[in-house]
């Protein structure tokens, strides 16, 4: 069953530790894909997500300038990040892991996103929504995202391990009815 992901009730967001004291965040501001779900056999499901790396927003306008630059994503030779699932695995009766591939800079790598099923509703427009919320924990590093530099104090500015959030709500796309086929 298709369903289009609603942008303005989604978001993909992260975070890393800065100079081992603090957390900086920030999102992805341009991204777009497509989800199957199969409600009934959730481990059919399949999703794919193209994120453009030059939409990277943590409110810091320098910072996000050398996210975009060489050291990191290199947006403009990279302009996308992409994720393919490959299975699903459900582990309980709201929850599942969502197996895929990340690909970072030509970097393709596995990676697993914690899913949740947070409910579902019928909308006042007549639309079913799903709700769902994914999290996983990268290394930067296995993606070619080495940049860093030593504290003084010992340690490192930015944190290897990114954490990775994400909220869904998707709408169900109307099946065409069978008197419209013909």
């Amino acid at each position: 069953m298709a369903f289009q992901i609603d942008p303005s009730h989604s978001t993909i967001q992260f975070s890393v530790r800065h100079m081992m004291v603090s957390k900086a965040r920030g999102t992805f501001d341009k991204w777009s894909g497509s989800v199957n779900l199969n409600p009934e056999h959730p481990e059919q499901t399949t999703v794919e997500i193209t994120i453009e790396t030059d939409s990277i927003n943590t409110k810091d306008a320098q910072r996000d300038g050398h996210l975009k630059s060489p050291d990191f994503f290199a947006a403009e030779q990279y302009p996308a990040i992409t994720f393919k699932s490959t299975s699903v695995e459900v582990t309980g009766k709201e929850s599942a892991k969502l197996y895929g591939d990340l690909t970072i800079r030509d970097v393709t790598k596995p990676a697993v996103l914690v899913v949740e099923y947070q409910g579902s509703a019928k909308s006042p427009w007549g639309t079913t929504n799903y709700g769902f919320s994914g999290t996983t924990k990268i290394n930067r590093e296995d993606w070619g995202l080495n940049w860093n530099a030593a504290l003084e104090s010992g340690g490192w500015l930015v944190g290897k391990e990114v954490q990775i959030d994400i909220e869904l709500e998707l709408v169900q796309v109307a099946e065409p009815s069978a008197t419209a086929a013909a």
